[in-house]
Parts: structure tokens; C-alpha cells; sequence
């Protein structure tokens, strides 16, 4: 899209709308730890109290729910269960490593599609490429490596969070032909429908504190993370071209590393913040070299 073609009003709001959802996407990690529910629970909370307003959403803006082919129903109820697994993963990585990590990890989805195109193109990497993928490497050995001299449950919460890049890749590449069908919010909602289903199962499967007694960080998480932060980010996606996109995607390790130092003591080193700027700096790149009409609304699984 040619930005320059845009109205300055457009473009300024635009901005803010991209900048603000991925903040609002940052302080989902800090919800999670408040809550005083399990990590899981707190997801099924997180989608299950947005649930009805992403079905209104949806209805207001004509988005059609019923009479989708099957085949493409069936594939957004698949995506909606990777993504359930997803918020599963992250939710639990999200209490044992530094909020900075998870972030960036939880975002690794865009790395592991580049990666899944070579093989389905049956091409080696080229040009800028290559260096993103040895940067994504590098800057995770460093992150993983700091993750186990602070403690070996570090390591397993990094763990988690990349295999929740990894379900969440999976969520995109389900929902890929049958965001043809569907619009961005009834993607959401339908995915969502199953998701729910997904971490109740899982948080009551892990015994876990099911119901808040303190409902304010859960509405918080599920008004940051699945209405205003979604929501800005499909208002701000059509406005942008995928590196603009990409660049504010840093936004939200930036102020997850900022609230891990301020709240919860994470110190980060020289060497943590080049394993940042290197995994960041791959993220950029893997976003740039997505197709230009990726399955959306959801960039983060913050």
C-alpha cells in the first residue's frame, strides 16, 4: 500500500492505532502473572470474556459466521485449537522466565513460517534471509543460554514460549485459505470459539486455581490483549506495509523488558539485550518476507 497516498489524519491515526495495540499486547504478560488464577485459566479467561464482543464485532461489521463451506469452518475450528494450545504454552512459560523472553519467543510464529516456506517452495534461503535466520538463531542460543545461568526453570518457561511461536505458526498456516471465506473478526470469533474449549479442558486437566477472585487482571488481559490490542492491529494492518509492521512489532519486547525491569526486578545485560536486538531484528525481516496478505487479525499471541 502506498502510505504516502494517505491522508496525514489517516496515517497519524494509524500510527497510534499500531503502536498502541502493540503496547497493549506488551501488558498482557504482566496481567498474566497478576492474576490469581492459573496461567492456563487466565487464558480461558482471556478469550472466553472477549468471546461475545468478538461476535458482535463481527455482526456490526457484516462479517458473514454462518454459511461458510464446511472445509473452511472446519479449518478455522483446527486453528482456533493451535491457538488455544498456544495461549496454553505461553501463559505457562510466561510465570517461570523473564518477560522480555517471552515476548520475543511468543512471537517466533513469523520466523517459523519463513522458515516452513523454504521447504514448501523447495528453496535454500536467499539474500536478507540468511542473516535473519542466523540472527533468529544466534540471539535464541544467547537468550536460551542467559534463560539457564539464572535457573533451569528459565530455560523450560523459554521452552514453552517458543513452542507456543511454534502452535501459533501452525494457527496461521490453518487459517490461511480460509481467511479467504472469512472476514478478520469472524475469523477471530469462530477460532476463538474453540480455543475456549481448548483451555478449559487443559486448565482443568492441570488442577489448576480456575476461578479469580480478584476479576480486575483478567478483564484487564482480556480487554488489552483480545479487543484493544487485536483490535488496533486490524484497524493499523491495511494502513502499512509489512516492514512498518514489522519495525512496531518491537514495540512490545521494548516495553515487556521495561516492565520485567520496573515490576519485577529482570535485570537485563549487554549480552541479553544483543540477543534481543538479534532475535528482534529476524522478527523484522521474517514479516517482510511474509506473503502480502497474511492470515490476520492476530500478530502477537500476547
Amino acid at each position: 500500500m502506498d502510505i504516502g497516498a494517505q491522508p496525514i489524519g489517516t496515517r497519524l491515526i494509524g500510527l497510534a492505532a499500531l503502536l498502541v495495540g502493540n503496547v497493549a499486547l506488551a501488558c498482557g504478560p504482566w496481567l498474566v502473572r497478576l492474576a490469581d488464577t492459573g496461567p492456563v485459566s487466565a487464558g480461558f479467561w482471556r478469550v472466553a470474556l472477549a468471546l461475545p464482543f468478538l461476535f458482535l464485532i463481527a455482526s456490526i461489521r457484516g462479517e458473514r459466521i454462518a454459511g461458510i463451506p464446511r472445509r473452511a469452518t472446519l479449518l478455522v475450528l483446527a486453528g482456533g485449537v493451535f491457538f488455544g494450545l498456544d495461549i496454553a504454552a505461553w501463559h505457562i512459560g510466561i510465570g517461570d522466565t523473564r518477560l522480555a523472553n517471552a515476548t520475543l519467543f511468543g512471537n517466533a510464529g513469523s520466523v517459523i513460517l519463513m522458515v516452513w516456506g523454504f521447504f514448501m517452495l523447495r528453496r535454500l534461503p536467499k539474500g536478507r534471509e540468511w542473516p535473519a535466520i542466523l540472527a533468529a538463531l544466534a540471539g535464541a542460543t544467547i537468550l536460551l543460554g542467559r534463560s539457564m545461568e539464572l535457573s533451569p526453570a528459565n530455560f523450560v518457561g523459554d521452552l514453552y514460549c517458543l513452542l507456543a511461536g511454534l502452535l501459533y505458526a501452525g494457527y496461521l498456516l490453518l487459517l490461511q485459505d480460509a481467511r479467504r471465506s472469512f472476514g478478520s473478526w469472524s475469523v477471530l470469533a469462530v477460532s476463538s470459539s474453540a480455543s475456549v474449549a481448548v483451555l478449559l479442558v487443559v486448565a482443568l486437566a492441570l488442577r489448576e486455581p480456575f476461578w479469580p477472585t480478584d476479576w480486575t487482571p483478567v478483564l484487564l488481559l482480556a480487554l488489552s490483549s483480545q479487543l484493544i490490542g487485536q483490535g488496533l492491529l486490524v484497524y493499523s494492518l491495511k494502513l502499512f506495509p509489512p516492514l512498518v509492521i514489522g519495525i512496531a512489532l518491537l514495540t512490545q519486547p521494548a516495553v515487556a523488558a521495561l516492565i520485567g525491569w520496573v515490576v519485577f526486578g529482570e535485570w537485563l545485560v549487554p549480552l541479553d539485550l544483543l540477543g534481543i536486538v538479534l532475535v528482534g531484528s529476524a522478527l523484522v525481516v521474517a514479516r517482510v518476507t511474509m506473503p502480502k496478505e497474511p492470515p490476520r487479525p492476530r500478530v502477537n499471541p500476547v
